[in-house]
């Protein structure tokens, strides 16, 4: 921020915070009194309580009163690719049962007499904050980390305690409407696809063309079978003539299911094959007027080629159907996709983990085969139906994208000053931390806590000293719980100390040290770099 709002002040989150820890690593038991936070059990709108964990009796003890979570409290995720930086804010139901956090949790405790905890988390919440959190982290990919020390210095714009209870009641105001549109965006794509298949249906039960027909004597139906009204069905070419390594990038097309979407196929520069390749599998082109069927996955997936079309390939995935004259392949196309063939082909597809299309089952379908002037008229007013259809799901993905830069938007406009006024009569910050700082300054030192040790020769750990304990390792690779464990037997050493140091070392212009993912375990490992 380049001019603060009058009143306003830069901090960092130690001067505002009165307590800021990461949790510790427990011995997990399969149920407890004691419930864990985990970072996947931390999500934007509260814990997630399914994902909570359960600490072990016998360690209850080894939490100490200000570890667990309180009101007000705000719990941030410090590790892991996708759950790095998220965060909750914890609200009094919460605190039923009692919780504690992991070490992959933060509590950051406000002070409440200088910042508001709503306002502090949806600081945290800001796009400026969460697309700095990957910079600030260090550590591997698959176990970067936000450690203690870099939470207490970032630094955060605070204005005046009562303009932030004001921020703090307008973002809950227009956040909660913002979700109330969300929420009702959300709706709107089973809607319309409600609304697809109630046209389909209607289409192929006939219904879409009653007052059609009212008016026209062309009364005539027929119900054939679908091996009456094709002239070929060709399986798409096995694996033994096309493989992976005979796709180019800019050749012929070839469509696999994944091209068929909403009645439609889409190319893809990709999955191409060269002219040559394309001769070879000339049985296989496609050409305008054909069915393209997926023969595994979605059931009723499939499309009419168009006149561009011609000549791409049926790929491994799919089925050609090439229909006979009394049947508009528009029409064949409605009723493929149709709820009640889909759910006929559901029931007698093959495969557990990706089903297909039983080609005797296909061909037995049973269809009803109006005219071609009322297949006609059917294939016509579906269309203009779903069409309506993809101009509603236009809107809504462009209601959804502005909906969705809404949130970033408030919050931006909420820590430059620009979302409630600023009233003089407020305290300014600089002179609130002042009197904070003077606080804590006349606030004897509390005692440390004793902690007995068996052993006589215990030091506190330290960058070398730490370095020296790896290089004694019995193993080349080890946990940090391994050397944590060996750590405790030998000298004192704060868990989360120990960690910060641990990721100091990584990053030295030659660290001693580096990560590795153990296929094995499926979990990183630290290795020595030199013995």
């Amino acid at each position: 921020m380049s001019k603060l709002p009058p009143g306003w002040a830069i901090t960092t989150i130690s001067d505002i915070t009165e307590y800021l820890s990461r949790g510790k690593q427990p011995k997990y038991a399969s149920y407890s009194s004691l419930p864990v936070i985990n970072q996947k059990a931390i999500r934007w709108f509260g814990i997630q309580n399914e994902y909570l964990k359960y600490i072990a009796p016998v360690q209850f003890d080894k939490w100490e009163p200000e570890r667990f979570i309180q009101a007000g409290d705000i719990l941030w995720n410090n590790t892991g690719t996708g759950t790095l930086g998220r965060a909750c804010l914890v609200k009094q139901h919460d605190l039923e049962p009692p919780k504690v956090v992991d070490s992959h949790v933060t509590i950051v405790r406000p002070n409440r007499a200088a910042v508001e905890s709503r306002f502090l988390f949806s600081w945290i919440q800001s796009s400026e904050v969460q697309e700095k959190i990957a910079s600030l982290a260090t550590g591997a990919t698959n176990q970067i980390e936000l450690s203690r020390a870099t939470i207490a210095s970032m630094r955060i714009p605070i204005a005046p305690l009562n303009e932030q209870k004001r921020i703090a009641d307008k973002l809950d105001a227009l956040l909660a409407r913002v979700k109330v549109c969300r929420d009702r965006l959300d709706q709107i794509p089973r809607i319309l696809e409600n609304f697809r298949q109630a046209v389909l249906a209607a289409a192929i039960s006939r219904k879409l063309t009653e007052d059609w027909r009212a008016k026209n004597d062309l009364l005539s139906i027929q119900n054939v079978f679908l091996e009456d009204v094709l002239l070929e069905i060709k399986t798409g070419p096995f694996g033994s003539t096309l493989h992976k390594a005979d796709y180019i990038y800019g050749g012929i097309p070839v469509i696999n299911p994944i091209h068929i979407n909403n009645g439609k196929i889409t190319e893809s520069s990709e999955i191409t094959v060269s002219e040559k390749k394309a001769d070879e599998l000339a049985d296989f082109k496609l050409r305008a007027g054909d069915i393209v069927i997926a023969r595994r996955g979605v059931m009723g997936r499939c499309a009419v080629v168009q006149p561009e079309q011609e000549g791409w390939l049926c790929g491994t995935g799919s089925i050609i159907l090439r229909v006979q004259s009394q049947i508009l392949p528009n029409y064949l196309q409605l009723f493929l996709s149709s709820p009640t063939t889909v759910k006929a082909l559901e029931a007698n597809a093959m495969g557990s983990t990706m089903i297909n299309i039983n080609q005797k089952i296909l061909l037995s379908l049973q269809l009803t085969l109006p005219t071609i002037q009322e297949q006609q008229e059917i294939v016509c007013r579906a269309s203009t139906l779903l069409t309506y259809a993809n101009r509603i799901e236009s809107r809504y993905q462009n209601a959804l994208t502005r909906v969705e830069q809404l949130t970033p938007t408030l919050l931006s406009k909420a820590f430059r000053g620009e979302l409630v006024p600023q009233d003089s009569n407020d305290e300014p910050v600089s002179l609130l931390l002042e009197r904070i700082r003077a606080e804590r300054a006349a606030q004897p030192n509390k005692p440390k806590r004793v902690v007995n040790r068996s052993k006589s020769n215990m030091t506190k750990i330290s960058s070398q000293s730490l370095k020296k304990l790896i290089h004694q390792l019995p193993n080349n690779t080890f946990s940090f719980d391994e050397l944590y464990s060996d750590i405790n037997k030998k000298m004192s050493g704060d868990y989360d100390a120990i960690k910060d140091i641990l990721f100091t070392l990584l990053d030295e212009s030659e660290p001693s040290i580096i990560q590795i993912f153990d296929s094995e375990t499926k979990a990183m490992r630290f290795m020595r770099r030199y013995q």
